[in-house]
């Protein structure tokens, strides 16, 4: 199924001297010190070639890779987020408005679309909140200059 890769240099020691030391033992087999007969000749040369043959495959086997290779699907690069540590930084420039009962000519960022938008809304500094009146209930904001000046960013998303 799959092809090995492998070169003679790849083999491990112990298999080729465990080879080594079969074909040895095969070829002292094959001398006898007793002269025998032919047809004894034939059936040891048998045996012999046999013995490499079953040797052989026996190796051949150990070769072989039983080993599948494992494919992983490909997950694309993709960027991560800012972590929330930093991305509590950022805040969305959709929350600045204008509301006139505040100020003629100076722009907030409203409480509750910080709520909804932003996430951290609890966590802006006190110092740049700002409560008013706008005619039916007290609204609160906060200052865009005093929230730049305290290290806050405000980003389109």
């Amino acid at each position: 199924m799959f092809r090995s890769t492998r070169s003679s240099a790849d083999i491990k020691p112990h298999r080729k001297f465990i080879t080594l030391i079969v074909a040895a033992a095969v070829a002292v087999t094959g001398f006898s010190a007793a002269p025998a007969r032919a047809d004894e000749d034939v059936a040891k040369v048998l045996a012999g070639l046999a013995v490499l043959g079953i040797i052989g495959a026996i190796v051949k086997n150990n070769r072989d890779d039983d080993h599948q290779q494992v494919t992983r699907p490909h997950r694309p690069h993709r960027p991560k987020p800012l972590p929330p540590r930093v991305a509590r930084y950022d805040l969305p420039a959709q929350c600045v408005r204008y509301f006139p009962r505040y100020s003629q000519s100076r722009t907030l960022m409203g409480r509750g679309c910080l709520r909804k938008q932003y996430g951290f809304e609890h966590k802006l500094p006190r110092a740049c909140q700002v409560t008013f009146w706008n005619g039916k209930r007290n609204r609160v904001g906060y200052r865009p200059d005093c929230l730049k000046n305290r290290g806050y960013r405000i980003t389109r998303r």
